[in-house]
């Protein structure tokens, strides 16, 4: 039998429940391989979660069958059940929702802000500058290493097993909510929301720029940018290139110069909320990789310009926030909403421009 582990840029569909990705993305959806297997020419029939047990190293029966369950076991490139029987000659391929990397997840003490939390999941406030998930130079120091430390007494909760955890995710500067599953069923019925559409997801964004519309959508497929592969780019609805996308947004306060909007996801992609805005000729402020830490409007005059540094050192990151966050819960079907204030970064910089708006306005 031949095994084979793949690196971190190995990715194949999930045709299941996806799991959303971070870049996350504002809550893109990937899943990475993590190893592939073929069968020998004289394997003998074999239930697969019994023929995975022989070949595979830190796993049990249970989490197999889980991961069958949530189509992360694929033969011949098909999702299969813990029952199917491998044939000679099957390759056979195991997904995870996390790019593959050599340490498993070690608990770390690292402070949590927990908004809520029961038996089957809990709903973390993300500070901006916390990464998510481990991955590529990130090994420790995430969220989900904290998790796995508030976690660790819970015989039910395996910071290793896909099945639990994270159900979305958020970019590193980006600060808000995020809900956590602690067991199989919970991730499962909060991931079909997500992917459903029937979560409510709401974010303010400080955007460079003033609208014609107190209110608009935005349409446009999201796919890597052709030439720039940190950015994400958007592509006409029916060009066939990308994942498609849909922005709903709302004008807050207008600044003249800048606008804080509020954004509802009616889908979920990589940099979504980031990308599109720069789409419409509004990029977020500050947000480096999209061009946001220039100055995009405004005055020539060297005041000015010290002005709008001086709100960069207030806040040194895209000025996004996952305010509120809705979903149905898994167990009880209660409604449920949250709402996170928005950090003191972006609260001191929104009174910098309010501060400077009535100035000008005096003047």
């Amino acid at each position: 039998m031949n095994t084979d582990c793949s690196n971190d840029k190995d990715r194949l569909p999930l045709n299941g429940i996806p799991f959303t990705d971070e870049e996350p993305d504002e809550e893109g959806v990937s899943v990475y391989e993590h190893h592939r297997l073929t069968a020998d020419s004289g394997q003998k029939p074999m239930r697969i979660d019994k023929f995975l047990m022989e070949h595979l190293y830190n796993t049990s029966r249970n989490r197999l069958q889980r991961a069958a369950e949530q189509e992360f076991i694929l033969v011949n490139g098909r999702p299969v059940k813990s029952s199917y029987k491998v044939k000679p000659l099957d390759e056979i391929v195991i997904l995870l929702d996390r790019p593959k990397y050599e340490n498993e997840i070690i608990p770390e003490d690292i402070p949590l802000d927990i908004v809520y939390e029961d038996e089957d999941l809990m709903v973390v406030d993300k500070p901006a500058g916390l990464v998510v998930h481990p991955g590529c130079g990130n090994y420790t120091g995430t969220l989900v290493n904290a998790i796995a430390w508030h976690l660790k007494d819970n015989p039910d909760y395996d910071p290793n097993d896909p099945t639990v955890g994270l159900v979305h995710r958020i970019d590193k500067d980006t600060s808000g909510l995020l809900v956590v599953a602690k067991n199989a069923d919970a991730k499962t019925h909060l991931g079909r929301q997500f992917f459903n559409k029937t979560t409510q997801r709401l974010y303010n964004a400080l955007v460079w720029g003033s609208f014609q519309d107190e209110e608009g959508r935005i349409e446009g497929n999201i796919a890597r940018h052709p030439k720039d592969r940190m950015q994400m780019a958007v592509f006409p609805p029916d060009s066939g290139i990308g994942k498609h996308a849909v922005t709903h947004y709302r004008v807050l306060e207008n600044f003249n110069y800048v606008t804080l909007v509020e954004c509802r996801l009616e889908t979920g992609r990589t940099h979504q909320i980031r990308a599109h805005m720069k789409h419409i000729g509004h990029p977020l402020f500050n947000d480096e990789r999209y061009g946001g830490n220039e100055i995009l409007r405004g005055t020539q005059f060297s005041k000015y310009k010290q002005f709008i540094q001086n709100c960069f050192a207030v806040c040194p990151r895209q000025a996004l926030h996952a305010r509120t966050l809705g979903f149905i819960h898994p167990r009880s079907g209660q409604e449920m909403y949250f709402t996170s204030e928005l950090p003191a970064d972006m609260t001191a910089l929104l009174e910098r421009w309010r501060s400077y708006t009535a100035h000008r306005g005096m003047e």
